[in-house]
């Protein structure tokens, strides 16, 4: 049985100036993995997609819009 490995997310701010030096670092970091802008997108395309799913098998509770964004 293989282990499941937690990762989190995180968004930085870096000025331009040191941004192009920071990415080179961090790309030598063997547990970073550096998400372009496209990857990003197909990433959030593909979870929204995996909770369309789950709420069309029912596996989820579904809210109205109110209900939503009185979580908000």
């Amino acid at each position: 049985m293989s282990a499941t490995i937690k990762k989190k997310e995180i968004v930085l701010e870096v000025d331009d100036q040191k941004y192009e030096t920071f990415l080179k670092f961090i790309k030598t970091l063997e547990y970073v993995q550096v998400i372009n802008e496209q990857q990003q997108a197909m990433k959030e395309l593909e979870r929204s997609l995996k909770q369309v799913k789950i709420m069309q098998n029912d596996e989820s509770k579904k809210q109205t819009a109110k209900e939503f964004l009185d979580e908000l």
